[in-house]
């Protein structure tokens, strides 16, 4: 059996009452945390907001039982039949689908979560790369060649250690900020791609 993960190594999944067919929720399980579900029968989700396994009730004690898992034809969803101790909402609903849409055109609007944000960056350093624009940190960078750029990754690198090493966890996210940006500008330097980092990466996963 193959089941397809997403470009965030997840598997959305539909949450089933056994019992009464109801739809529950959707959540998304990681290789890890659908492990933990099959083996210890609670359903453990991967969390995109907390970027962390879930427990889910670990905190309510509205744990959901798993009795049954199916996937979809195409091998890139599940639906979990379980048996729920309580409501599965934080609202104290039964089902997360509780709200009736009743407009034609409600309004959509994107997420701006997770790592998406890389390959937007990096879209925008190909172009500074492209136009060279007066007055761009970016241009300058890449204008000074890709010596000065590798010269940045360390620094910065060396800058998010020290700040780990100090417990300082706002400035380990402001640091490892500025190192990924300028990994981008490096990668850009260099005539490399994302891409081909992200299928390297893929690669070393087993």
């Amino acid at each position: 059996m193959t089941i397809k993960l997403d470009k965030q190594g997840l598997v959305p999944s539909i949450i089933q009452d056994i019992n009464t067919k109801e739809v529950l929720m959707l959540g998304y399980v990681s290789p890890g945390s659908f492990r933990r579900t099959v083996e210890g029968g609670d359903i453990e989700f991967y969390s995109r907001s907390r970027e962390n396994l879930w427990h889910k009730g670990e905190i309510s004690g509205n744990f959901l039982h798993m009795r049954k898992v199916f996937q979809d034809c195409d091998g890139d969803a599940l639906i979990f039949q379980v048996e729920p101790d309580g409501p599965t909402c934080h609202t104290g609903n039964v089902s997360c689908f509780f709200t009736v849409v009743e407009e034609a055109q409600p309004d959509f609007i994107n997420s701006e979560s997770g790592s998406g944000i890389l390959d937007e960056l990096f879209a925008l350093i190909q172009e500074r790369k492209k136009e060279m624009p007066e007055g761009s940190y970016t241009a300058d960078l890449l204008k000074a060649g890709v010596g000065r750029a590798g010269q940045k990754v360390v620094e910065e690198a060396g800058e998010s250690a020290i700040a780990a090493a100090q417990g300082d966890v706002d400035q380990v996210t402001s640091e490892v900020a500025d190192l990924l940006y300028h990994v981008l500008v490096l990668i850009a330097a260099s005539g490399a791609t994302p891409e081909a980092v992200w299928s390297e990466l893929r690669s070393r996963r087993h």
